[in-house]
This record gives structure tokens, sequence and C-alpha cells, in this order.
């Protein structure tokens, strides 16, 4: 067979937009795929200064500054692109904000793949979340009622614009019953999500010497917070008497800038709490090592969990809150954690209590979590994008 050529819109490392680190670790495999014959980025524009580095494997990557985020040109430019490329297949890595956070922007850019698709060129879409699951008002989409529900009107017309593309995949499979009842298409597939890294399997034993250390990690000021976990862990050192490290892995949400310099002033009196600030792709298998358990202080989600996934691979116990696609997630590929209701501070207080005294429940979690981890590799999620890609292309 004749090796494809594929095309990938997405933001991709060292540019910070959502969603870079799952195009980053597919990516990684993509590059040693002999059904590949190259592989080439459009992603967004690099602050001055900033250059994108080059990619080595079997396979010819090429990266290219295509778009800009926010900007209202995208969809054209893009498309503009691709019709230069001629690749076999487009594949789109994206969200609802994932061209921008102002509504015109975000929503013109979600047009791109019915375009691409007019050109003739097969595309096949990755949606990592669903306008039906979100919460407009945690997600710091809107509080208005009004603009919520006109949100929703576009957000229904844009979700069809996006399964106008051959292919629309989703990594949960409640999404594609939603979609497929909703909207009445059949061309919508459920990939899972995948793990990112193939990390060894830590030595529990030795875990129980290490210093006591609770970590969150990702984009905070909506439905990621940090407030209740900073409390039940102040709470927890009162409890059983040792200091326990507080690490805030991460950045503001792009909705709400200055979150966590608010945070940092308001817990200032609480010792040893650290924000690392953005997390390069290098340091994350060292941030998840040192943690004793990974917390999840949402109020609500958006789609499948990358930061679980990577707490899986490094085997770290969970602690997560009551809240449907976590839940289902957490229920569908075999991860395991201790939970709490949303926004229950002394739930959550009892919940890490019980996974830093526990030691071997805490084990139990964690190898249940790198078990489930190590049963859906990214190397397996790139080859089920092959399988479709070819499906596709006959």
């Amino acid at each position: 067979m004749k090796p494809i050529k594929l095309a990938i819109v997405s933001p991709y490392p060292p540019s910070k937009g959502t969603l870079n680190e799952y195009a980053h670790h597919l990516v990684n495999y993509f590059k040693d795929k002999v059904e590949l014959s190259e592989v080439i980025i459009l992603s967004d524009t690099l602050p001055e200064g900033v250059e994108y580095y080059d990619v080595k494997g079997n396979v010819k990557v090429t990266i290219l500054e295509n778009w800009k985020f926010n900007s209202w040109t995208n969809a054209l430019t893009i498309r503009k692109t691709l019709k230069q490329l001629k690749p076999d297949v487009v594949f789109y890595n994206i969200q609802f904000l994932s061209f921008g956070d102002g509504k015109i922007p975000a929503t013109l850019g979600l047009m791109t793949p019915l375009l691409t698709k007019l050109t003739g060129i097969p595309s096949v879409v990755l949606l990592h979340n669903i306008m039906e699951t979100v919460d407009l008002k945690s997600a710091g989409i809107t509080k208005n009622p009004l603009l919520a529900f006109i949100f929703r009107t576009f957000g229904n017309i844009i979700t069809r614009f996006v399964l106008s593309a051959n292919l629309v995949t989703v990594t949960i499979a409640k999404y594609v019953h939603i979609l497929e009842q909703k909207y009445g298409v059949k061309n919508v597939a459920l990939v899972p999500h995948g793990s990112f890294e193939s990390a060894d399997l830590p030595d529990f034993a030795s875990e129980q010497t290490k210093p006591l250390q609770i970590m969150t990690f990702g984009k905070f000021g909506t439905y990621k917070k940090v407030e209740g976990m900073i409390e039940a862990v102040a709470e927890v050192r009162k409890r059983i008497g040792k200091d326990i490290e507080i690490v805030i892995a991460g950045t503001d949400n792009p909705n709400v800038k200055g979150y966590l310099a608010s945070i940092a002033e308001q817990y200032k009196h609480i010792p040893n709490i650290r924000f690392t600030g953005y997390v390069e792709e290098e340091d994350v298998p060292g941030l998840f090592t040192d943690a004793t358990a990974v917390l999840f202080d949402y109020t609500s989600t958006t789609g499948s969990s990358g930061v679980l996934h990577q707490a899986g691979s490094y085997g770290k116990a969970a602690i997560i809150p009551k809240i449907g696609d976590l839940k289902e997630l957490v229920e569908e590929e075999g991860y395991a954690g201790e939970y709490f209701e949303p926004g229950d501070v002394a739930g959550m207080a009892n919940a890490v209590e019980k996974l830093l005294t526990d030691h071997e429940y805490r084990n139990e979690l964690g190898k249940r979590n790198y078990i489930a981890a190590a049963s859906l590799p990214m190397d397996e999620i790139a080859d089920w994008y092959l399988m479709h890609f070819r499906k596709l292309l006959g």
C-alpha cells in the first residue's frame, strides 16, 4: 500500500495552546510508522524568539506556523495551506476553544473541517469535548443565562459543521451515543484517549520513604480549582502531624488570567506550597514521580483527562471528584481513585488522609491505574487512527 501523507492541525510544543501535549505524544508514535510517508503539523504561531524544534524519526516531520490563536481567518488560512500541501488525510486535534477564546474566532475556526472536506481532502476530527456535556459557567465561557442559550444554539450549529468531517472521533463512549442520537449521524467513532508515557512500574515499597506530596496539574481558574486542595491538605497536616508538600503544576486558564497569582497571595500564610508554572515536557516525568498522589479539584469536566492517564502511567493513586465524564472515564478504562463530592473540602481532606495513611490501599490504587494506562498506550492509539485513515482512503 502507498504510505499516507498526513497533515495534523493542532497546537504543538513549544506552543502552549490547549491539547499541545496530546499532539506531541501522538506524533511521537506517528513519526516511526511505516504506514506514513510524511507528517506535516499545522500549528499556531509562537511568541517572538521561540521556535519549533526538529522532530526526528523514520518519517519526515515538518512543523509549520500556520494560524494564530483568536484570528478570525484561521479557517481560510488552514484551507489554503492544505490545498497547497495536498495531504492524503488531515487530522484535527481540537476542542471548542482550540482556535480562540473569543466567541467569533472560536466558532469560525471550527468551520475548518468542513472547508477541508469541500476541498476533497478526507478529514478526521478528534473532538476532545462536546457542547452537550460542558458546563459553560464552570468552564469560564459565560455565566449569563441568555448568552449561555445563544452559545449552545451556535454550539449546536458548529457541532454540525464539525460532524461534516469524514470521521469524528471522541474519547468517551457516551459522547458517541449523544452525537448519534442528537444529530442523526453515523460517522462518529470511539478512540480511547490513550496513555502518553510508558514508564516502568514504580517500586511501591520505596514510595513509603519519600516525602509526602499532593500534586495537581492543569490550567486553573475555571472548573479546575486549587483552593479546596490547599485547605484540605492544610487540614490533613494538622490531623496526622506530618508535613505535606502542596504542588500546583501548570498555569492559569486563558479565561482567568491572574488566578494562580491571586491564590498565592490568598494562601501565603500556609507554608510549603509550590507553584511550578508551565511544565516543559522533559520535566513531566519528575513531576509525577515525586508525587505521593495526584488530586483533581474539579467542579466539572470538559472531556477525558490527560492528567489521569499520566498519573496512571507513573502508578499514582488519584483523588477524584464524583462528577460525570471523569467518573465514567475512570470506570470505563479501569482506573481507580478515592472519591469525594465536588466542592466538599472536608470530604477531600478525608480522601487525602486515607491515601496518605493507608500505604497498602494507596499502592493498590496506583497499581490499578498503572495497569489501566499500560493497557491503552499511545502507540496503539496511533495504530487505531492509521486504521481509520486507511479505511477512508479505501
